[in-house]
């Protein structure tokens, strides 16, 4: 039997879940244990197909809008990580449903920044992707156009506000730091005085992630992002990775999405995982490359992370609820 040929695995640190996924995820299960199931959740609580389907099998049923919950249901409903316009949970309390808001912190945090602009009578902007549920839920926020949504450095170019000199931006957490910040310097050369975030408002995990791509995917011939085709932060890794010169940069679910004919003869390959994928994927990933590769494996950091966001109040243990 011939040896296996040699591959340096790098592994980008951090990577996988961050505290806003782990309290998501965290709020459905607490849920199901503290009132059984069914447990209803509004969208998939994260975007990342492993999740979800082990949270059905625990007993979750996900929707995508309420109306899909039975009337009379007695079940607890879930909102999910990306956040909801302000309808939903409106309209959760007018059918008496039992809700839990996981959404994360730090998207709150971008909908409050919006919801002050308002009040202060500012033109905001949103930077970010049309039809992405964490959009969706801030430009839900506030009244219809109140909030106009920039999602290209040419929008930033051509966009006409009413007042120049009454102008907000936030922006959506999951964007490709780079993209981002050319769309900001763009909208504050042009609008000197447009009033935007105390602190960035690209969150704290995506950013970690991408420094640590940047690190890692100029020395490796091939990347692997593990993440969802629907995981907005996921797919600005993979960009990241190929604008830093990776030949090979590709997102996978699973170990079984793997196109062997691409990584045939490559001699390192880096790996990483978006914000909503579990390290069990990285790690069925790795065993995959090990049946056919011995593997040389060292990580690479870009910054600690020790972020912790508490449970929704109903289902913290009774003692930290106290």
């Amino acid at each position: 039997m011939s040896a296996k040929p040699d591959l340096k695995i790098v592994l980008c640190s951090p990577r996988g879940f961050c505290a806003g996924v782990v309290r998501a995820i965290d709020t459905v299960e607490r849920a199901l244990d503290k009132y059984g199931a069914p447990v209803y959740v509004r969208h998939e609580i994260v975007h990342n197909k492993y999740v979800v389907d082990g949270l059905k099998k625990k007993g979750a049923i996900f929707v995508e809008e309420l109306a899909e919950i039975p009337e009379n249901a007695t079940a607890p409903v879930v909102f999910s990580a990306h956040g909801v316009p302000k309808s939903v949970p409106a309209d959760a309390q007018s059918r008496n449903l039992f809700s839990l808001d996981a959404t994360c912190p730090l998207v709150t945090k971008v909908h409050r920044e919006a919801a002050i602009h308002f009040k202060r009578g500012r033109e905001i902007f949103l930077i970010g992707h049309s039809h992405h549920p964490e959009v969706v839920g801030t430009l839900g926020q506030l009244p219809v156009g109140a909030v106009t949504l920039i999602e290209t450095a040419e929008d930033a170019k051509t966009i006409n506000p009413k007042d120049p000199n009454n102008l907000a931006f936030v922006t959506q957490t999951t964007l490709s730091i780079d993209d981002t910040a050319e769309i900001v310097a763009l909208l504050k050369e042009r609008f000197p005085n447009i009033n935007g975030p105390h602190k960035e408002d690209i969150c704290y995990a995506t950013t970690n992630r991408q420094l640590a791509v940047k690190k890692v995917a100029p020395v490796v011939v091939a990347l692997i992002v593990v993440g969802a085709p629907n995981s907005s932060n996921s797919q600005r890794l993979r960009e990241v990775a190929e604008r830093e010169g990776c030949k090979i940069a590709v997102l996978a679910q699973r170990a079984a999405d793997i196109d062997w004919t691409r990584f045939g003869n490559i001699g390192s390959l880096g790996i990483t995982a978006g914000a909503s994928a579990p390290e069990v994927i990285v790690e069925e990933i790795m065993d995959a490359f090990a049946e056919r590769y011995t593997l040389h494996v060292e990580t690479v950091s870009a910054a600690e992370e020790n972020e912790f966001f508490p449970l929704p109040r109903q289902v913290r243990p009774e003692a930290a609820a106290e």
